[in-house]
C-alpha cells in the first residue's frame, strides 16, 4: 500500500533538514550550477544546494512537502514544484542539469531520463535502500544502482543497507 506522504509530512514529527553526508560531499567537490532534486520532500538537499548558490528545481508529488519547502525558501533560487513522477508529471530535460540528486526514491523507469538529464562532465549522487529480508519493488538489488551507470566514472560506491553513488557523465 502506498504511504500518504502529505499525512506524514503534516504530521506532528519534527522534520530533519539536515543533508545527507554523501550530499555534502557532491556539493563541497563541484561548482555550484543547476541541480534537480527528484522526491526532494521537504526539500533538506535542495535547501542545501540552495544555500551555496546553487540553482535548484525541486519535485515532489506530496503537496504538503512542497509547502514547508516553499515556506523556506526565501532568498534562496529553488524552484519547488509539485509533480507526481510516477505519472510522468515531470520531464527531465536533456542534459539540462551539473547535478541530479536521488536520495531514498526508486522509480526504476526514470533512470533513463535521469542519465540524459546530467550534461556531459556533469554528476548523479544518490542512495536508494538495498533488498534485504524483505523484498518489495522499492528496493534495489545488489550492484543494480552501479549498472545503472555503467559507462559513467563512479567516483563513489558504497552498499550497506543502501546503495549509494556519485557518477561523473562522461
Amino acid at each position: 500500500m502506498p504511504r500518504d506522504w502529505d499525512a506524514h509530512y503534516s504530521g506532528p514529527d519534527p522534520i530533519d533538514f539536515t543533508p545527507t553526508p554523501l550530499l555534502v560531499e557532491v556539493a563541497e567537490m563541484l561548482p555550484p550550477g543547476r541541480a534537480l532534486d527528484l522526491a526532494c520532500g521537504p526539500g533538506r538537499h535542495a535547501l542545501y544546494l540552495a544555500s551555496l548558490g546553487w540553482h535548484v528545481t525541486a519535485v515532489d508529488a506530496s503537496s504538503a512537502a512542497i509547502r514547508i519547502l516553499r515556506q523556506r525558501v526565501e532568498g534562496l533560487t529553488i524552484d519547488a514544484r509539485v509533480a507526481d513522477l510516477e505519472r510522468g508529471e515531470f520531464t527531465i530535460a536533456p542534459a539540462a542539469y551539473d547535478l541530479i540528486c536521488d536520495f531514498y526514491y526508486l522509480q526504476r523507469d526514470l533512470f533513463p531520463q535521469i542519465r540524459e538529464g546530467v550534461h556531459p562532465g556533469g554528476v548523479f549522487a544518490g542512495a536508494i535502500h538495498l533488498a534485504g529480508q524483505k523484498q518489495h519493488s522499492f528496493v534495489l538489488q545488489p550492484g543494480e544502482l552501479r549498472e545503472e551507470f555503467a559507462g559513467w566514472k563512479i567516483l563513489y560506491y558504497s552498499e550497506t543497507d543502501a546503495a549509494r553513488i556519485i557518477a561523473r557523465r562522461a
